[in-house]
């Protein structure tokens, strides 16, 4: 039996962003800025929010051979909305409802008449407290950076 490659369309790639994005926020964050929306989607769980573990795989110095790091605590859940458009979200912890509100949030935003709003007022900022907390790592990382040098002695 042979699996063919998915192709990779630009809506594959929207997606893993997106649901990258709900995955990676804060739960106050994407909370807060859920309930400004004041969306109440009708829907129903294919999966209810279920807590379990993930191995994580790492590579020695990067790119050499696997091995198993350790386990991480996850919370995954899906969702179909009345249309049928089915959400779902995979996100680290215990928080079910974080794991609700990441899968309603990717149910929504594939479908054409809430995806314009829920990028421009759910992931855009997101994405941008993201982007300043990885600046605000950066900075404080590169505040401790030591830049060591040698000096060649001239003993001829």
């Amino acid at each position: 039996m042979s699996v063919e490659p998915q192709q990779e369309t630009s809506g594959t790639r929207s997606r893993q962003r997106w649901m990258g994005v709900l995955a990676k926020s804060s739960v106050a964050a994407l909370q807060e800025r859920w309930q400004a929306l004041s969306l109440e989607p009708e829907y129903q769980f294919i999966r209810k929010p279920e807590t379990g573990l993930t191995m994580l795989r790492g590579r020695v110095g990067g790119s050499g051979q696997p091995f198993n790091m350790g386990e991480m605590t996850l919370t995954r859940c899906a969702v179909r909305l009345a249309s049928g458009t089915l959400g779902v979200s995979y996100v680290a912890g215990r928080n079910s409802q974080h794991a609700i509100t990441a899968a309603l949030a990717d149910a929504l935003l594939q479908e054409d008449n809430t995806q314009t709003l829920l990028q421009r007022e759910l992931i855009a900022p997101l994405q941008a407290e993201l982007d300043a907390e990885r600046q605000q790592r950066a900075a404080q990382a590169n505040s401790t950076r030591v830049d060591f040098f040698t000096l060649v002695r001239g003993e001829d």
